[in-house]
């Protein structure tokens, strides 16, 4: 089960919910909850766009391609640009 309660399904090049809540926690250092993944960014008390800058650059490497930055710039949840990430 992942951790948003549901079959975790398997995301471009197998890269899931939960190897992204561990790529937020361990690369870009901001601390984050499983439940929070999905909460909008006025609701993180540490987000920053600093830790944008980090998440997009460490996402490219973990999923092997491109962020559409300026549609990542439109997101207002992290779990947002995870989708972005693996939809392209």
């Amino acid at each position: 089960m992942s951790i948003d309660g549901t079959a975790p399904a398997p995301a471009t090049g197998g890269f899931t919910l939960d190897d992204y809540v561990r790529l937020v926690n361990d690369e870009i250092g901001m601390p984050l909850a499983p439940a929070q993944v999905a909460a909008d960014f006025d609701e993180l008390p540490d987000w920053d766009s600093l830790y944008l800058l980090k998440l997009v650059t460490v996402l490219e490497a973990a999923i092997g391609r491109k962020v559409p930055v300026g549609r990542v710039l439109e997101a207002r949840s992290l779990k947002e640009i995870y989708e972005l990430a693996v939809t392209g």
